[in-house]
Formats: C-alpha cells, structure tokens, sequence
C-alpha cells in the first residue's frame, strides 16, 4: 500500500487532536463510501463504528473524496478529531478488529490542526481496469471490469490525451454532479495492456461526478473502434454528456492515490490494486507530483 515500508510501532503517542487514517476497501458490498439515512451498508458507516470503539467516544470521519456504490481503494484517507491517545499498533489493530473483512485499516497518525483529508489533497488518482477476454470472469467479478469486444489500448491511449490540461469537463459530469464547476486540470491519463487486462490510469486535482468512469466508457468506445480517436476531443470541446456515449461499470474502478503536501506527514502511496502492481515499473507505482495545484478552501466556521 505504502512506497516505503510502516512499521505498526508501539513507542508512539498518538491522538488528542487531529488523527489521520490510511485505508483500502473491497467495494462491491459497499453503497459506497458515503453514510446514508437509509441505513444501507456504507463504508463510512463501517469505519466510523470501528474508529468510535477504539477511541471510546462518537467520532466524525472525513474521507478524501466520496466513492460510489461498487467502487474500490486501495489507497483513501480520513481525519477525525480524538481526545484519546493509543499508539499505531493499537489504533491500526484495534480498529481492524472491530472492522469488516472487506476494509483494512493500514496507517494512523497525528497531524496538524490545518490538515484536512479533502480540502488538503493537491490530486486524486484512480485506475480503470478492463478484463478483454470473450468469456466474462468469475474469480474477479466485481474486481474488474469486462467487455468481450477487442480493445485496441494504444488507440485508447492517444484518444485519452486530448483530455489532459485543464478543461471544461461537463461532457463527462453526471448529471446530479453538485460540484460548482465542471472544469478541473487532469494531470496525465495513460491506457496500457497486459495479457487481457486494459488499465485506464489517470491523476487529476479532482474529479467530477462519474468522471472517470464517463471517460472509461467513451475511450471503450474508442477502443472497439465504434469511435474515432479524433471523437474524444470532439465531445470534450462539445461540453454535452448526451453525446459523450455511456457510463462505464463501477466494477474495476479503484482510487489508487491521494496527495498531500510533505509537510502533513501522510505516507506515499504505491499505487495498486496488489494484483495490477507487478504489471507496471515502481516509477510506473509512484505518486506523480502535480503541475497544478488548486486547494479547496475549507467552510468558514460560524461562532
């Protein structure tokens, strides 16, 4: 999960204050990350039950970003505020004890009072992986997505650079998107293969309702060859969701990495799922420092 190594140490003090938390999440039982009044199952529902219990009071999680039903990480982060303090090895083992077994917390610790798991993030990284096989999976149902038509990866992936930059991305926005603009600044996208798997890599400072599984089913289309190449640059400029073909699967969406400044001591990511990692180099796996940099400012308190 980690590019260098952390030891669950007993020889530290941490909590009373700001706590941080390091995690990875098998989604396909999850309504997403997400607590909802309907009581359906959540991760943050999850995590919260567990986080509380160790710390032995009602605790408020705050996740990087929010993810959907059926999506999974294998990097995502939270803060809470604690009075109590344990060491890592209590917190980490303490909570996976109360936990699920399809959630694993890795890392806990203390930062600043200015740290905030979503506002403070400078990107967000997510990997899109394709079973191109005729016959679906079975073992990895739910793990990865699948279309039995012929994708041709490098097509995908010189489709897939017109979407770099900064940009109006409305055509790739669903519909009941609440964020106050469409544009965002998608750092790099690559599509590679292995075998019969197709990776959709792609790192932006943030990302819009669905947007890349919106970008997942366009370049598919591209992929099968039912769209040009050229067509991405066409519907990105056209800013029309109608025109931009369908939302691909949730099944095979996994957020991969979330950065922070160094000054937060939050642990680098090594960018996964476990399975995919042998696929690419350790630079391939590390966190890509970002060219553009826009900081959410965090809601005014009202005394």
């Amino acid at each position: 999960m980690f590019l260098y190594p952390q030891q669950l140490t007993t020889d530290n003090a941490i909590g009373d204050g700001r706590v941080v938390l390091c995690f990875e999440y098998d989604g396909r039982k999850f309504h997403g990350w997400q607590q909802q009044k309907s009581g359906v199952r959540s991760v943050e529902a999850e995590l919260t039950k567990a986080v509380a219990k160790v710390a032995d009071h009602p605790v408020e999680l705050v996740s990087a970003g929010r993810t959907d039903t059926g999506v999974h990480a294998s990097y995502q982060v939270a803060h809470f505020e604690t009075t109590s303090i344990r060491n890592l090895r209590s917190w980490v083992m303490g909570i996976n004890t109360a936990l699920p077994f399809d959630i694993a917390v890795h890392w806990a610790g203390n930062s600043t009072e200015d740290f905030h798991a979503r506002f403070s993030a400078t990107y967000r990284r997510y990997r899109y992986i394709i079973y191109n096989n005729q016959v679906r999976p079975g073992i990895q149902r739910g793990q990865v997505s699948w279309t039995f038509r012929e994708l041709n990866a490098a097509r995908m992936h010189e489709a897939a650079q017109a979407l770099v930059g900064e940009h109006d991305f409305s055509a790739f926005r669903a519909a009941g998107c609440q964020s106050r603009t469409p544009v965002r600044f998608l750092e790099q996208i690559k599509v590679t293969r292995t075998g019969d798997f197709v990776v959709i890599d792609v790192q932006a400072n943030a990302f819009v309702h669905h947007m890349v599984r919106n970008i997942a089913g366009a370049l598919i289309a591209v992929g099968t060859g039912k769209q040009s190449a050229s067509w991405i640059r066409a519907i990105l400029e056209g800013r029309d969701r109608t025109q931009a073909g369908v939302t691909a699967p949730s099944d095979g969406l996994y957020l991969v990495d979330v950065g922070y400044p160094g000054n937060f001591g939050i642990p680098a990511a090594e960018c996964g799922p476990g399975f995919v990692r042998p696929w690419f180099s350790r630079a391939e796996n590390t966190p890509v420092d970002p060219t553009h940099i826009h900081q959410k400012r965090k809601p005014m308190q009202v005394s």
